[in-house]
């Protein structure tokens, strides 16, 4: 049995409940009018560099042109182009329709490992997969309504999402720099993107964000730390799953997103997303079915 640090299901499980944390927090940080553009750099910037000051206290860090050039393409695919494009689309295609973009990362990833031959994923892994798309869809459509109130270029804006999710989940797999930990991948890729996303701060950021932000150091605190924990799983999860596999934590983040919910915010919601819920561990639960004779 693979130890717990190399166990596909459980970092699948782990990072997908840390990354369905992100909901309750970020709502918080939405009433508190937190804008947007900052809250993604700090999810950035803050875990990289505690990451990368612990790596440095355990004498593991090291730093190569190769590893900043692979972190600023990763962060750009990962981060800065979702994060651009979601914040000016969003207002156009509404937050239902957007929501089932990310939904469409685990297939574009899918389709993109296929056509490079980048660890491919098997049948049973693609069933999985489209297990979790048809449950995310149906959380979508029951939670927020998939109408797009702008044009149709808006939802081509949007799609691209899924698109840079794919492939930058692909990209880290096949150009993994050679000895680069996954820990000093989440180390870098978080803090050079951090550059980019702040000069994204400054053109659509709102006056005064820094200021109001300072104001709620609290809220900062948790999403750093947590933002921090899910990014040490989250490239661990990369390594020992890849691309595909991978891209499924959006799909356990949504279910833990509707019980964090109903538990910790007195949500209530219809039998229709408890369905889709329904579908998403039904394709975990696929995707992790022990081969015949393994």
């Amino acid at each position: 049995m693979a130890p717990a640090r190399d166990n596909p299901l459980l970092l699948l499980l782990t990072t997908g409940l840390l990354l369905g944390l992100y909901f309750p927090i970020g709502k918080l940080a939405h009433q508190a009018g937190f804008d947007p553009m900052l809250w993604a750099l700090v999810i950035s910037l803050g875990p990289g560099l505690l990451i990368a000051l612990v790596s440095i206290v355990r004498g593991t860090f090291s730093l190569r042109a190769s590893h900043l050039a692979f972190g600023l393409l990763s962060g750009m695919l990962a981060y800065v182009v979702p994060n651009a494009l979601g914040f000016a689309a969003l207002p156009h295609v509404g937050s239902g329709f957007m929501s089932l973009m990310y939904a469409f990362s685990p297939l574009v990833t899918a389709g993109v490992s296929m056509a490079a031959g980048v660890r491919p994923p098997n049948g049973k892994l693609m069933a999985g997969v489209a297990f979790g798309f048809a449950g995310a869809f149906l959380i979508a459509l029951s939670r927020n309504g998939l109408q797009m109130e702008g044009g149709s270029h808006w939802f081509w804006l949007a799609f691209l999402v899924p698109v840079s999710l794919g492939f930058g989940n692909v990209f880290r797999t096949a150009y993994w720099p050679q000895g680069m930990t996954p820990l000093q991948m989440a180390a870098i890729t978080n803090i050079v993107a951090a550059f980019p996303l702040a000069l994204l701060l400054l053109v659509w950021g709102q006056d005064g964000a820094v200021t109001q932000a300072m104001q709620l150091p609290g809220l900062l605190l948790v999403q750093i730390v947590l933002s921090s924990a899910m990014f040490v799983v989250f490239f661990r999860l990369q390594w020992v799953g890849g691309p595909t596999y991978l891209s499924q934590i959006g799909y356990v983040a949504a279910a833990v997103g509707l019980l964090l919910g109903v538990f910790f915010l007195g949500e209530h919601y219809p039998p229709l997303v408890w369905a889709g819920a329904g579908a998403i561990a039904i394709g975990v639960a696929i995707s992790n079915w022990p081969a015949r004779g393994g």
